[in-house]
């Protein structure tokens, strides 16, 4: 981080300090709300790349859409863009100069479908309810943890060898689409499940066969795209889950548990493999150790 990007950021964290005294000793707020306020803004200011008062509507616009890309409810992005709104009229308010029009941030419109995300509840519930009496359902926790650990998608996962989990350094190399390659951590809790399957389980389904495929089926073959999806709507009906759950969905809730845990939106965005017009340039410039850091200090299964 240059001289530069250290004096905005604190530049901008001043404001928001401002921005929380005034919801505070002004407004009146109740402590939870006003906390609220503030982490939202938070998370927009370590998201931006210049000074609150140079933000443009496209970086707005861009800002919620990536929370809306991961699979965040639009009720809670909603929310986030009120807090948003109010930390930039309290700066107009205080006469400084802003470069945007609020006009120009549009409403989030909501859907009325069951939302395709678990609340950190319903996803603990999930992992916890598989049984572990057969090599098979060792498979399927193994499986669903690491997805949920890393936010794999249903190809990256059942791809997986057992030469791609490194696991002193706690992380799995990961080939996304377009065969891009990038290297994900792992929640510590949900990598010991994924040992305990490679190391006492797999043997029994490999059987006498060569193959270094880590997900197996009964047969010991690769699992399909298609197994992994009735393996995980199985599970999530047994477990009592009302919503429709699919690969995808726990995917969602991995990249949403960790942003509204507080960890930073550009992190979770790499760590999903995701390419964005609006961020891929700024990715290089990012510590791998810090990513690494973020996901281990955010993660709820650490």
């Amino acid at each position: 981080m240059n001289r530069n990007d250290t004096h905005f950021r604190h530049h901008n964290r001043a404001w928001l300090n401002n921005f929380r005294f005034y919801l505070e000793a002004e407004q009146g707020l109740a402590e939870n709300t006003v906390y609220s306020y503030f982490q939202d803004c938070q998370e927009f200011i370590n998201y931006i790349d210049c000074k609150l008062e140079d933000t443009t509507s496209k970086e707005v616009i861009g800002y919620l859409a990536s929370l809306q890309e991961i699979g965040m409810e639009a009720s809670t992005v909603a929310r986030k863009r009120s807090s948003l709104k109010s930390l930039l009229t309290f700066l107009m308010e205080e006469d400084v100069p802003l470069k945007l029009n609020l006009t120009d941030i549009p409403a989030i419109k909501y859907d009325h479908k069951i939302p395709d995300v678990l609340s950190l509840r319903e996803m603990l519930k999930l992992l916890d309810a598989i049984p572990l009496d057969t090599p098979l359902h060792w498979r399927s926790k193994a499986m669903l943890e690491l997805m949920y650990a890393s936010g794999l998608r249903i190809s990256e996962t059942i791809n997986l060898t057992t030469h791609d989990i490194y696991w002193e350094e706690e992380v799995v190399r990961v080939f996304g689409k377009g065969r891009k390659q990038r290297v994900v951590p792992v929640a510590g809790k949900s990598l010991a499940f994924v040992k305990k399957y490679w190391q006492d389980y797999r043997p029994a389904l490999l059987k006498w066969q060569q193959d270094d495929t880590l997900f197996l089926n009964r047969f010991g073959k690769p699992l399909s795209r298609m197994g992994a999806w009735k393996i995980i709507d199985k599970l999530a009906l047994a477990a009592g889950i009302s919503k429709r759950v699919s690969p995808h969905t726990i995917r969602h809730s991995f990249a949403t548990h960790l942003v509204e845990a507080g960890a930073n939106l550009r992190i979770v965005q790499i760590l999903l493999g995701h390419v964005s017009i609006n961020t891929t340039q700024i990715y290089s410039n990012i510590d791998k150790k810090f990513i690494i850091k973020e996901h281990r200090l955010y993660h709820p299964r650490k």
